[in-house]
């Protein structure tokens, strides 16, 4: 029943599941979406707290398992969360999992397009480091912006490797995401804006210029077209998405 070859490493250790239920402050109405429920250990802790439990696991095997042992107001779906639509699920209010290290990327950005109130999720350290890095360190990336952007991010609390069987190479952290009501600052299309991060942070080490010649075919007058993507904080990138849109907007 192991899945390592899925990247997962189940969580044995109770204090940090009911640490984890401490932080999403569950209420008896919630429904909770659970992402890679493993052998259920905070799952079967979740369905005691709130209405229901959407609980996705692509493990054929787990799913055998854990049909009989979770409870009635567990809804459990074979599935692959990354690719799985998650608009054909219950609403749910809130997100509470252990997320499989390997999909944590594509996984976080998925989330961000769908509503709820509150995320507390496990992540390997060093993404959750880069999930809050701040503009001019090493760990600022993409997906620093885009957090920033959509929600207010806090490191919660470390979680030793000892936590999980099999241990992982690395520690983790506890997350809390709440998306913002209103983004921190103006852009004139989200879809321009994230697609120009993304093209920024491939060729981090590149001038803002020459990555926007490469991909937009443009030069940019702006203070910022000779500094490095990773010097510009998101409100700056943002500055560069509306210049370029209103560009070829008018074109």
């Amino acid at each position: 029943m192991g899945r390592n070859k899925l990247g997962q490493h189940f969580l044995i250790d109770q204090s940090i599941v009911e640490a984890e239920i401490h932080y999403a402050d569950l209420q008896k109405e919630d429904v909770v979406l659970e992402i890679g429920p493993g052998k259920g250990i905070l799952t079967t802790r979740l369905a005691t707290k709130v209405r229901q439990v959407i609980a996705l696991e692509i493990d054929p095997t787990l799913v055998a398992f854990l049909q009989e042992r979770v409870p009635s107001n567990v809804l459990l779906i074979h599935a692959d969360a990354v690719t799985y639509d998650f608009k054909t699920l219950p609403p749910f209010t809130k997100i509470v999992a252990n997320l499989p290290f390997q999909i944590s990327s594509p996984l976080t950005f998925k989330l961000l397009d769908y509503p709820f109130e509150k995320a507390i999720l496990i992540y390997q350290k060093d993404f959750a480091q880069r999930m809050i890095a701040q503009a001019g360190t090493k760990d600022y990336s993409r997906l620093s912006v885009a957090i920033y952007y959509k929600t207010y991010c806090k490191l919660l609390q470390n979680v030793g490797k000892t936590c999980f069987s099999p241990p992982p190479q690395v520690n983790a952290s506890i997350v809390e995401l709440c998306p913002r009501p209103h983004p921190p600052f103006e852009v004139l299309d989200e879809t321009f804006f994230f697609t120009l991060t993304k093209h920024l942070f491939s060729h981090r080490r590149k001038k803002i210029q020459n990555t926007v010649k490469e991909y937009y075919g443009e030069s940019i007058d702006s203070p910022y077209a000779e500094k490095r993507v990773d010097a510009l904080t998101p409100e700056q990138i943002g500055a560069i998405s509306t210049f370029l849109y209103k560009k070829f907007r008018n074109k």
